[in-house]
């Protein structure tokens, strides 16, 4: 289920045990500008779980890598993907995280930004 700023996942039928929520909001650093912060909370197999984290306005479009592996860090095996599965509510974020942050397509990326964000 994808409504702006918040995307909700949860296991199939025949997988592990899972639901998860990705929260998203953009956040003003005085020092790196906007950024895309991340708040990640659910289960995986009945074991609650909270995370966050925060990505450069240029990288943020990297953020189901991040929320891949923070949600295999909780338990969750990789190959159960929070976002391939419902790729138009995919698209639908990814959409919303342009719309918020002012992105365009094309614009460059500071490859600085990738080291500092884990990418």
């Amino acid at each position: 289920m994808f409504e702006p700023g918040h995307l909700h996942r949860a296991s199939l039928p025949g997988q592990i045990d899972f639901s998860i929520d990705l929260y998203y909001e953009v956040r003003r650093d005085p020092k790196e500008g906007p950024m895309m912060h991340f708040r990640m909370e659910g289960q995986v197999a009945g074991k609650p779980f909270k995370d966050e984290f925060e990505l450069h306005r240029d990288t943020a479009f990297n953020f189901a890598s991040v929320a891949t592996r923070t949600a295999a860090k909780h338990g969750l095996p990789t190959n159960h993907s929070l976002i391939m599965r419902g790729h138009t509510e995919f698209d639908r974020m990814f959409e919303d995280i342009r719309d918020k942050l002012g992105a365009k397509p094309g614009e460059t990326v500071d490859f600085d930004h990738l080291e500092k964000d884990g990418l």
